[in-house]
């Protein structure tokens, strides 16, 4: 159950949005954690933006609860990269892992899921921990930016997750591509190596492709497919929507 003592006054999100547009994203980070306390969470998948976001919390020392979803379907590079996190910053990345492990899921619904019905795969093993997860906080951090995808171009700031019923911040949606990858290489982040071949947006491994030089940075998520979500940046129209139904 959410603290109750956490309210959101009328137009609070929407005035905060106005305020700190343009602000650094260690100005939203420290906004963020000094108005939602311990109700603050940040889920990252390690992509350089996330990377990044964990570099700010971890040379500050912020208490912000930081997590990732391990759907168990991570490349090898990955869990490496989340090791390295760890040690780098003296810090933890909380494991959060689907209720339903894969080998349940293939006796329920048939080997290779993510094949044959990408949508429901992603539900089981990203949506729904994140619903979970996100049901005992207030708010949390992401790491999108509005030019990743044309559904997160009008992505604020701040504001209303209206999937998961809380804030949402995003510290780094007015960032660049090359403004991500200066400061990785400025402050010497770690980050994931196969971003050096062919990788620029990387998920689950059966689900990942690289991409060639003309396509897209997500053209190799779910390829050949009409889907570029897992959902969690997704919102919800009503209870019956799949997971990726409506994208923002």
């Amino acid at each position: 159950m959410k603290d109750i003592s956490v309210r959101f006054g009328p137009g609070e999100l929407e005035a905060a949005a106005a305020g700190l547009e343009g602000r650094s994203a260690i100005d939203v980070i420290e906004w963020a954690s000094a108005r939602f306390g311990a109700r603050l969470v940040f889920a990252t998948a390690f992509g350089p933006a996330g990377c990044v976001l964990v570099d700010m919390i971890g040379r500050r020392q912020l208490p912000i609860d930081i997590f990732t979803l391990d759907t168990g379907l991570f490349f090898e590079e990955t869990y490496a990269l989340w090791r390295s996190l760890e040690d780098r910053y003296g810090l933890t990345v909380r494991q959060v892992t689907p209720a339903t492990p894969l080998t349940q899921q293939a006796r329920e619904y048939g080997e290779r899921l993510w094949q044959r019905n990408p949508d429901l795969c992603c539900s089981i093993r990203k949506v729904a921990p994140m619903q979970a997860e996100l049901s005992r906080a207030n708010a949390w951090i992401s790491s999108i930016q509005r030019t990743q995808t044309p559904e997160r171009a009008h992505a604020r700031v701040v504001e209303w997750d209206q999937r998961f019923g809380i804030a949402k911040i995003n510290p780094l949606v007015h960032w660049t591509k090359h403004e991500v990858w200066r400061y990785i290489r400025t402050h010497r982040v770690p980050y994931n190596p196969l971003h050096d071949n062919g990788y620029p947006s990387i998920g689950c491994w059966p689900c990942t492709s690289a991409v060639g030089a003309e396509e897209s940075d997500r053209a190799g998520r779910w390829r050949n497919r009409a889907k570029n979500e897992c959902g969690l940046h997704c919102t919800l129209i009503s209870a019956n929507d799949a997971p990726c139904a409506v994208q923002i």
